[in-house]
C-alpha cells in the first residue's frame, strides 16, 4: 500500500513540476506589454541635434513703377456745396491725369469722406456756423517714371491739394525675390557654420526652411512719402526714383553632426 502511495506521489510531483516549467516558458516567451515596447522604441530613437538661424539676402535694383495718393479736400457751409465742389475738382484732376498718359485702370478711388466741423476755437459752434469738409482721394500707378513730376504738377494745377505716399517699386519682383532668397540661404548656411564651429560639430542636411513674411521679409527699402504737395509751394518739386533694396529673410534649421 505504501509503495503504491509513493508511486502516486512521485507521479503527482512530476506532473506539477512539468506544469510549472511550461508556465515559466510561456511567460518568458510572451511578447512585451505595449508600455514596455513604447519604452524600448523611445530609447532607440537617435538624439538629433540641430541649429536654427535666420538668413538675410538683399538685392539692389532700380524701380520701374511709382504709386501715389492724390486727394481733393474742400470746406463749405453745406454738405451739398462741399460735395459738389469736391466732385467738380476731382473730375478736373482725373482729366489732368488722363492727359498725362495715366491709364484709367491705374486710377482708383481709395477714400471718400464727409465730416461736419462742429467745434471752433471757442468750443461748440452754433448750427448756422457748422462747416462741412469733404475729402476725395484716388490712388494712381505711374508706369513712366520720367513723367512723375509732370503728373503731380498737372494734378496740382487741376486743384489737388493733398498728395502723399509717393512710393517706388517693381512691377514684377519675382526674379529679384529669387535672387534675394539665394543670398539669404547662403547667409543662413554661413551663420550655421559659425555656430557649429564654436561647439566643434559640422553642419548637416536642412531639416526645415520657412520664409519670414511681413516687416522682416520681402520688403523694399528706399521709398519716401510726400505730404500735402500744395503746402510746399504749389509744385511737386524734384523727385528721384533712386535705387530700391529688396530684402528677403529665411528661417532655416540644419542638422548638426
Amino acid at each position: 500500500m505504501k509503495a503504491k502511495f509513493s508511486a502516486n506521489t512521485a507521479i503527482g510531483l512530476v506532473a506539477t513540476t512539468s506544469l510549472i516549467l511550461i508556465a515559466v516558458f510561456v511567460v518568458s516567451t510572451a511578447p512585451p506589454a505595449p508600455s514596455a515596447m513604447a519604452r524600448e522604441q523611445k530609447l532607440t530613437v537617435p538624439n538629433t541635434h540641430s541649429v536654427t538661424v535666420v538668413g538675410e539676402g538683399t538685392v539692389s535694383i532700380s524701380p520701374d513703377i511709382a504709386t501715389a495718393s492724390i486727394g481733393v479736400e474742400v470746406v463749405r457751409t453745406t454738405v451739398r456745396e462741399a460735395s459738389a465742389a469736391a466732385q467738380a475738382i476731382m473730375e478736373e484732376v482725373q482729366a489732368a491725369l488722363l492727359s498725362q498718359n495715366i491709364d484709367e485702370k491705374d486710377i482708383q478711388t481709395r477714400h471718400f469722406s464727409i465730416f461736419a466741423e462742429r467745434f471752433g476755437p471757442g468750443g461748440l459752434l452754433d448750427e448756422d456756423e457748422v462747416r462741412y469738409r469733404v475729402s476725395n482721394t484716388v490712388f494712381i500707378t505711374i508706369q513712366d517714371l520720367e513723367s512723375i513730376g509732370d503728373v503731380l504738377d498737372a494734378a496740382i494745377d487741376a486743384g489737388a491739394n493733398n498728395i502723399y505716399g509717393v512710393d517706388f517699386s517693381l512691377a514684377d519682383p519675382a526674379s529679384v525675390e529669387s535672387e534675394a532668397r539665394a543670398k539669404a540661404v547662403a547667409d543662413a548656411y554661413d551663420k550655421a557654420g559659425d555656430l557649429a564651429q564654436l561647439i566643434g560639430v559640422d553642419v548637416g542636411e536642412v531639416m526645415e526652411i520657412s520664409e519670414i513674411i511681413g516687416q522682416g521679409g520681402g520688403f523694399f527699402g528706399g521709398n519716401f512719402s510726400r505730404m500735402a504737395a500744395a503746402e510746399m509751394g504749389g509744385g511737386s518739386g524734384p523727385i528721384s526714383p533712386g535705387e530700391l533694396n529688396l530684402t528677403m529673410q529665411l528661417q532655416i534649421t540644419y542638422e548638426l553632426r
